[in-house]
């Protein structure tokens, strides 16, 4: 469905992109993930048309997006960053707007509109001017305008960047929902995203491509992978009682939740030892659970040049 090849973008002497390949195939959720300034909404703005590229292809459903543009763009929905529209528009004369972009006629166009409101259920905001919308309306806004020709691609630039939990909650429930029909490209640096929509992640920093893997793959990636984490009231008894554990690289506190987090040497698993062990030393824990990985370890090694793949 999408398709890139050493895709780069340079602006003088800066290299924004630099030669990024990857597919993305039917059905998929591909999390285009990076810190900011990682060139993530350039490459989306690429594929989508929205910029030429200095060197490299991307092609949408088999079009070029430099030889064949309108039919490439006929496939895309896209969601910029932030939401853009025509804030004194209201949300319904925007979908009109977009309608008439689109080239809708006659009952496509009022069979499209009226599906893309009843899904994002715009119904009570349609005489709205847009500026007067929710950041969570707004986003509904523009996601309504993505899929209003019924594109099989949908390209969404940090859709739920700078929304209330309850906002990005909701975005995602759309997004979710919208994956039963459509391949999207999802662009952000927030990671809970990849757990809650993403079926596969791609890895970017400084315009090159890191890591290519789905998310379970690339929470086994890190160290603590396998890790046992609970919590005691005697921290130093549980340390020493752990000491010299068959398979123990190290065991860590854990500031954030206040755990004790026993860490297993590459390639082993502590499995039921670690309670075993405290239970044989007769230290009290509770709340032991084997931890899957955590992706903020993995992208912080990745993206500050620990690890490559």
């Amino acid at each position: 469905m999408i398709e890139t090849h050493e895709l780069t973008k340079r602006y003088g002497g800066k290299t924004a992109v630099d030669g990024i390949s990857f597919r993305v195939e039917p059905g998929e959720v591909l999390g285009f993930l990076g810190p900011n300034g990682a060139g993530k909404s350039t490459t989306m703005k690429m594929i989508a048309g929205f910029l030429a590229p200095s060197a490299g292809t991307a092609r949408v459903c088999g079009h070029d997006v430099i030889a064949e543009p309108l039919a490439a763009k006929r496939a895309i929905g896209y969601l910029p960053e932030g939401a853009p529209s025509y804030g004194e528009m209201s949300a319904g004369g925007f979908l009109q707007f977009v309608a008439d972009v689109r080239g809708l006629t006659g009952e496509v166009r009022r069979e499209r509109i009226g599906a893309v409101v009843e899904r994002l259920a715009l119904g009570g905001v349609l005489l709205q001017p847009i500026d007067t919308l929710s950041k969570g309306f707004r986003r509904r806004v523009g996601l309504a305008a993505a899929i209003l020709h019924d594109p099989p691609v949908l390209i969404l630039d940090e859709p739920t960047d700078g929304l209330d939990p309850n906002q990005k909650h909701e975005v995602r429930g759309l997004i979710r929902e919208m994956s039963r029909e459509r391949t999207i490209v999802i662009s952000t640096h927030i990671l809970e995203e990849v757990d809650a929509v993403c079926t596969r992640a791609v890895i970017i920093a400084a315009g090159r491509l890191l890591a290519d893997a789905t998310p379970a793959e690339l929470e086994r990636r890190s160290r603590y992978h396998g890790a046992v984490s609970f919590r005691t009231d005697d921290t130093v008894s549980a340390r020493v009682a752990l000491e010299g554990l068959d398979g123990l690289q190290a065991v860590e506190a854990d500031a954030d939740s206040g755990r004790l987090v026993a860490i297993p040497q590459p390639g082993r698993a502590l499995g039921d030892s670690v309670a075993e062990r405290l239970r044989s030393r007769h230290v009290a824990f509770s709340e032991l659970q084997i931890e899957r990985g955590r992706l903020d370890e993995v992208f912080r090694r990745i993206t500050t040049g620990g690890a490559q793949a």
